[in-house]
């Protein structure tokens, strides 16, 4: 079954989807084996508000855009009656990899959003 309800905003730093008939809970881990599958490693936070990493912030320095390195944060609020509100933003924003690693950053971003449409 599928919980999307719609897409509230979205930015090219962040987007805030709706979902309805899910607890936020559920929500929370389904997320979480989403990032993970992906390849995507818990950097801080609680499950419901974490932040996820994929890839070596340090190789992405030393060798820009040859090494992808991604961050987002991951907030999940609940509206109770198992209506919940996710909230997905970059925390890093691919400078390091110069014009290349923005935009790789950016189609990241975009990629997990559709992704999450679909849950």
């Amino acid at each position: 079954m599928a919980h999307y309800q719609n897409t509230l905003s979205s930015t090219g730093s962040l987007f805030e989807i709706a979902y309805d008939g899910i607890t936020a809970e559920e929500l929370s881990k389904t997320i979480d084996t989403l990032f993970k599958a992906d390849g995507y490693t818990t950097k801080t936070g609680e499950l419901g508000n974490r932040t996820y990493v994929k890839g070596n912030r340090v190789a992405r320095i030393l060798l820009g855009a040859f090494s992808k390195y991604f961050e987002f944060h991951v907030g999940i609020t609940d509206l109770g009656d198992n209506r919940v509100n996710a909230i997905v933003r970059k925390t890093s924003t691919g400078m390091s990899g110069g014009v290349i690693g923005v935009n790789q950053v950016k189609n990241e971003l975009k990629r997990i959003e559709e992704k999450m449409s679909r849950l």
